[in-house]
């Protein structure tokens, strides 16, 4: 569904990404991981067209996603820190972006309603909590029904029931073969949700596993201590 033939990105002198491949596939929920500055948010950045890689493409359904835009309708993209017009009301946000949109089929409201925001609509934008607009990111994200979800860090700042309402919904649209890209610092979070992990270190793929080898490799149920057993192996 999505791959990725030998992407590099320079900022400078800085490599951010080194010749990266990878294949994403539908029904695949996918935790991308790493350090702080290890080439993360740039990945997921050259995937939704924000950064122009300096050598490499990106294939969308098997077509290159340079000069295109038409791709994206198929992408609900849940940022880390949503940034939206202060002086807009909440309603008028999610308005705005339908109409930007113009989607066509019916819409999923399902998290919009189990986060009770119709009721918070004429809140302004500004006056929100960092948990409340990261509702309303997670809202947008899923609204349009598409066919692949990038979630930077989805449930940081969420309280614990907007937190499960959230996890329980991704495993729903994975269930539904969506294909979900996930960043988080929380492993203990993704023990429910994802199929594969991608770990990262200074801008190249150190693994890209199936959560069951991983755990089989490791003698480990949950992912959190996973992980730490193959870096502690590695930093031997």
């Amino acid at each position: 569904m999505i791959e990725l033939k030998n992407i590099s990105k320079n900022f400078g002198k800085l490599n951010v990404l080194n010749n990266i491949s990878l294949q994403f596939n539908k029904g695949e929920c996918i935790a991308l991981i790493g350090p702080n500055g290890c080439g993360k948010t740039t990945l997921i950045k050259s995937i939704l067209g924000m950064v122009l890689p300096n050598s490499g493409e990106i294939l969308f359904n098997n077509q290159n996603i340079l000069n295109s835009v038409e791709y994206r309708k198929n992408i609900g993209y849940m940022p880390q820190i949503g940034r939206y017009p202060e002086n807009m009301s909440i309603g008028q946000v999610i308005d705005t972006i339908r109409q930007i949109r113009m989607h066509e089929t019916a819409s999923d409201e399902e998290l919009m309603e189990q986060f009770k925001l119709p009721s918070l609509f004429d809140k302004k934008m500004h006056t929100l909590s960092g948990g409340t607009t990261q509702k309303v990111s997670a809202t947008i994200a899923f609204l349009f029904n598409p066919d692949v979800l990038i979630l930077d860090e989805p449930t940081a700042g969420l309280d614990p029931l907007a937190s499960e309402i959230l996890k329980e919904k991704i495993i729903r649209e994975k269930e539904k073969g969506k294909l979900i890209l996930i960043t988080s610092h929380l492993l203990s979070e993704l023990d429910d949700l994802i199929t594969h992990i991608i770990y990262m270190q200074d801008g190249t793929v150190v693994f890209h596993k199936h959560i069951n080898d991983i755990k089989r490799e490791t003698g480990e149920e949950r992912i959190s201590r996973s992980i730490a057993q193959i870096l502690r192996k590695q930093a031997v």
